[in-house]
């Protein structure tokens, strides 16, 4: 969502967005987005739609009702209340009017195209001319409030002025908050070196910023050295490259969490991706455009459509008809329909909610095939630390991946490495025809894993899973092949590294085929599995 915003009206957006988040701490998610090197297909996952959320979660937001401007001027100078005024449409219904306090008074107002928190100021929000503004907070997700967007104000009062100060003895249900908070960093520039067990080395150079704004193009250079060219517009962009020894990715990205300003999401993306497997080299190039609506705060549909051209080449042996087939150059077009509903407190080492989502893909061009794609992942809470910390987390989860008969290789289903089955190389546990992997038409994966913490700061925590799961040729299941594992591992947390922990796995297989390649130990950082 694109405003130009003065100084002063954005520093109480930041206030105010700052009580959602620290009301966002009592349940809600952050999103973020992990892709799995197992499928290069998945690297292109679309970005969420306005916001994952929680049962729990809470978002701040303005009411956008041009009708009750006068209404919200009354209300926006009173005490915090929980009940909507008489004159106030439905959409105040179930609301709860904050007083939001800036620290910097009306006068120092400047001229400003920044935005607060990802652009979630509408224009009837921003035109009420005051330095208070009313605000709903209903049960929604908190996703475009990110936690990152704001740090401590050197205005507060205290080491504490992100908390909200009030008498927590006081009636709660007629609350003032006095929040001091400022907007944070919302670009970074990220240049590193990193490894895990099923791409290799790889090198990292990604420039990303949250708060993009194509519309705020710099007029000179005091624009550029200030920060405001290209930005203020709560959208999103991000350049990476990512060369690397087997496995390489390149990718220019654009989201926008509030396609002109409606609930839908737009996600759009440039990529090349090379990658050296055991019997083959690949090489994708192509685009991807997706759009997402959010039905309810955890349940969103989305629709994707993607343009590639996929490139075999350097086979290992020749006569193996899927191999041969897909040599050379092949173009696809895929249309593809997906729901999800998640209600993860987080998506990295999440300790309650579920993850269930479900897609279906038309794919044409050199081959045509359909595909289709069911997960669901659920997280129990067993014990906790009177402080929320300390959390011992049971989680379990089942895929099942089916795809037509005519699907090339390069399009079949592959297991084995940390994203599937661990105790396995990087599609180790796939079948084999003729010495090559050549993958399957269905593939069924689960797991159950309890996590414990360590240290009392819950930097280091332990697991012990069991993984199992197949792949098939065809649609039905091999007992005699059923892969099996067992295993322990560590979750290493590296805050000025990523949100995602560092993680140390050894696995253990009860059971495998004849031609499986085992692997005891894998590593990986920025995973999605927990």
């Amino acid at each position: 969502m694109q405003r130009t915003i003065s100084s002063s009206n954005k520093q109480f957006i930041c206030n105010a967005l700052g009580v959602g988040l620290l009301l966002s701490m009592l349940g809600c998610s952050i999103t973020d987005s992990t892709h799995s090197v197992n499928n290069p297909a998945s690297l292109l996952d679309d970005q969420p739609t306005p916001a994952e959320s929680t049962d729990d979660g809470f978002r701040i937001e303005p009411i956008f009702d041009n009708a009750n401007v006068n209404t919200l001027r009354q209300t926006s100078h009173q005490t915090t209340t929980s009940e909507p005024s008489n004159t106030a449409s439905t959409d105040l219904e179930n609301t709860v009017v904050i007083r939001g306090q800036s620290p910097i008074p009306e006068n120092n107002a400047g001229p400003s195209n920044s935005s607060s928190a990802d652009g979630v100021a509408s224009a009837d929000f921003v035109e009420l001319g005051n330095p208070s503004r009313v605000l709903r907070i209903d049960d929604q997700e908190s996703s475009n409030v990110s936690q990152a967007s704001f740090q401590q104000s050197p205005l507060a009062p205290n080491d504490d002025s992100v908390s909200p100060l009030f008498d927590p003895n006081a009636n709660l249900n007629s609350v003032p908050f006095d929040v001091f908070v400022e907007e944070g960093r919302t670009g970074r520039f990220v240049f590193g070196v990193g490894v895990n067990s099923d791409a290799g080395i790889t090198g990292n150079i990604v420039i990303d910023e949250r708060n993009f704004d194509y519309e705020a193009v710099p007029r000179n250079w005091d624009d550029f050295i200030e920060g405001r060219a290209f930005r203020g517009g709560g959208q999103g962009f991000r350049l990476e490259a990512m060369p690397g020894q087997n496995w390489s990715r390149y990718m220019l990205q654009y989201s926008n969490p509030y396609f002109n300003d409606t609930k839908v999401s737009f996600n759009t993306s440039a990529f090349l991706y090379d990658r050296i497997y055991q019997d083959w080299n690949e090489n994708r190039v192509g685009g991807r455009f997706s759009f997402g609506y959010r039905l309810t705060p955890d349940l969103s549909v989305n629709t994707a459509l993607r343009i590639e051209q996929v490139g075999i080449k350097n086979p290992s042996t020749l006569g193996v008809p899927d191999l041969d087939d897909a040599l050379g150059d092949n173009n696809l077009v895929g249309f593809r329909l997906g729901l999800k509903h998640d209600t993860r407190d987080t998506p990295f080492l999440a300790t309650e909610g579920h993850y269930f989502s479900t897609s279906v893909e038309q794919v044409v061009g050199s081959f045509d095939y359909t595909r289709g794609s069911i997960e669901y992942r659920k997280y129990n809470l067993i014990r906790e630390r009177a402080d929320g910390s300390g959390r011992h987390v049971l989680s379990w989860g089942l895929q099942l991946d089916v795809t037509g008969e005519n699907t090339p290789i390069y399009d079949h289903y592959f297991a084995g490495g940390y994203q599937t089955i661990r105790g396995f190389r990087y599609r180790g546990a796939s079948p084999v025809i003729g010495g090559v992997q050549t993958g399957g038409q269905m593939r069924f994966l689960g797991s159950v894993q309890y996590m414990f913490p360590f240290t009392a700061d819950d930097m280091l925590r332990g697991v012990v899973f069991t993984d199992f799961g197949t792949v098939e040729e065809q649609y039905s299941i091999n007992s005699e092949d059923f892969r099996v594992v067992v295993g322990a591992g560590l979750r290493i947390a590296v805050p000025f590294m990523s949100q995602a922990p560092f993680a140390l796995d050894f696995g253990f297989p009860l059971n495998s085929a004849d031609t499986d390649q085992k692997q005891t130990f894998s590593f990986f950082m920025g995973f999605s599995r927990g």
